[in-house]
C-alpha cells in the first residue's frame, strides 16, 4: 500500500513540474511557483520509497520552502510588525542544544586516541575553508556585505550534519564527531579571529562581540545539552528522536528567513553565488581529503575529513548574519550553502558507500544525531 502511495506522489510531482513549467513559459510565474512548491512536496514524499533516495527527502523540502520564500516574502519577513529574523537566534540556540545532547563525555577522549586525525579535520576547517572563501569572494566582483557571508561560512565549524553524511559514507564516525566537538569549542576563539583576519576589510567585525555571540549561541547550549544527556537522558530518552525533527525544522525555518530576507539581491546575484558557494562546498571536499592523503593516515579517515572540511555550520553563520544586522545580504550564501551541501554531501556519500560495500570495508556503527 505504501509503495502505491509513494509512486503517486511521484506521479503527481512530475505532472505538477510539467504543468509549472508551461506555466512559466506562458508567463503566469505566480500559478507556477505554488505548482514548483508541490512539485517538491510531493517528490519528497515518493523519495521515502528507498532507503537510497529517503536521504534526498529533506532537501527537497527544504527546496519547497525556499521557493515559497521567494514567491511569497511578505509572509516571512514580518508578522503583525514582528520581525521573524528575531527568532533565528533561539532556533540557533535550540539547534546546538540538540547537538549537545546527542555527544557524551567520552567523545572527548577520542581526542587523544586519534590526534592526528583531529588536527587535520581542525586545520582542514579553520584555516582551508576559510582561505577558499577569501580567494572565491575575492574573485566574484559580487557586493561586500555579500562577499562577507562566503567568508563566515568558510570560517564557521562543522556541524551535526557532517556527522550524518559520515555515517552514510561509512567513514570514520568517532573521527567525525571529534572534530565536530573541538571545532564547535574552538570557534568562539578562532572565528572572530580569522573573520577580522579575512574579512575585516570589507564589514566592521568586533571580535569581542562575536565571540559572545558565539558562546551564547552554540557553546552554552551546547554544553547544557551535553549535562542533559549525560545527567538525565535516561529519564527523556523521547528527547534524541524530538530533538532531531526540531533541528530540521528549525535549520528549514532559518533558511526560508534568510532567503526572503534577501530575496531581491539574491534575484539579481543568486546564480553566481549558488557558483561560488557549490565550488566552495566542493573545493572543501577535495582539499579535505588530499590533506588527509598528504599525512598518510587511512583512505577511510580522509572521507571523513573531507566531508567534515566541505560542510560548515550554516545555521551558526545564519544566525551571525542576523545578530550583525546583515540577515538579507551576508545571510545569503548560508542560506544557500546549506541545501547546496545536503546534495553534494549525500550524493558523495552514496558513492562512497558503494565503494566501501565494493571493497567489503565494515562500517561505523549507528548513532543518535541532530542535524546542523
Amino acid at each position: 500500500m505504501k509503495n502505491k502511495l509513494y509512486n503517486l506522489a511521484i506521479a503527481l510531482a512530475a505532472i505538477c513540474l510539467w504543468v509549472a513549467l508551461a506555466l512559466s513559459l506562458s508567463g503566469n510565474v505566480k500559478l507556477a511557483g505554488r505548482l514548483y512548491i508541490a512539485f517538491f512536496i510531493l517528490l519528497a514524499i515518493g523519495f521515502n520509497k528507498t532507503a537510497l533516495l529517503k536521504g534526498f527527502a529533506y532537501t527537497l523540502c527544504i527546496f519547497a520552502s525556499i521557493i515559497a520564500a521567494l514567491c511569497y516574502p511578505q509572509y516571512f519577513v514580518e508578522y503583525n510588525g514582528f520581525h521573524l529574523s528575531k527568532i533565528v537566534t533561539p532556533l540557533i540556540q535550540l539547534i546546538m542544544f540538540g547537538m549537545g545532547t546527542s555527544i557524551s563525555l567520552g567523545d572527548f577522549a577520542r581526542v587523544i586516541k586519534m590526534p592526528k586525525g583531529v588536527f587535520i579535520g581542525v586545520f582542514s576547517r579553520f584555516l582551508i575553508m576559510p582561505l577558499i572563501g577569501y580567494i572565491l569572494a575575492n574573485l566574484s566582483g559580487l557586493p561586500p556585505e555579500i562577499t562577507a557571508g562566503i567568508i563566515l561560512t568558510g570560517c564557521s565549524p562543522n556541524g551535526m550534519t557532517s556527522n550524518v553524511i559520515s555515517y552514510l559514507a561509512k567513514a570514520n564516525l568517532a573521527l567525525s564527531i571529534t572534530i565536530t566537538v573541538v571545532s564547535a569549542l574552538l570557534a568562539p576563539l578562532i572565528m572572530p579571529l580569522l573573520m577580522r583576519l579575512f574579512a575585516g576589510f570589507v564589514v566592521h567585525i568586533s571580535v569581542t562581540d562575536m565571540m559572545w555571540d558565539i558562546t551564547k549561541m552554540m557553546i552554552l547550549p551546547i554544553t547544557t545539552g551535553l549535562a542533559f544527556n549525560n545527567f538525565l537522558s535516561e529519564k527523556a530518552r523521547w528527547l534524541d528522536s524530538v530533538m532531531r525533527f526540531v533541528s530540521m525544522f528549525g535549520i528549514a525555518v532559518i533558511i526560508v528567513i534568510m532567503t526572503a530576507g534577501g530575496r531581491n539581491s539574491l534575484f539579481n546575484i543568486g546564480p553566481l553565488l549558488i557558483l561560488l558557494v557549490l565550488i566552495h562546498n566542493l573545493l572543501g571536499y577535495l582539499s579535505g581529503y588530499w590533506m588527509g592523503r598528504l599525512f598518510k593516515i587511512s583512505k577511510r579517515d580522509c572521507r571523513t575529513i573531507a566531508i567534515d572540511a566541505g560542510m560548515p555550520s550554516g545555521g551558526l553563520a545564519s544566525g551571525l548574519t542576523g545578530e550583525m544586522g546583515k540577515i538579507a545580504t551576508s545571510g545569503l550564501a548560508p542560506a544557500v550553502f546549506n541545501p547546496l551541501m545536503n546534495i553534494t554531501g549525500a550524493l558523495l556519500a552514496t558513492w562512497w558507500r558503494r565503494k566501501t560495500q565494493e571493497n567489503n570495508t565494515p562500517g561505523s556503527a549507528p548513532y543518535k544525531f541532530a542535524p546542523d
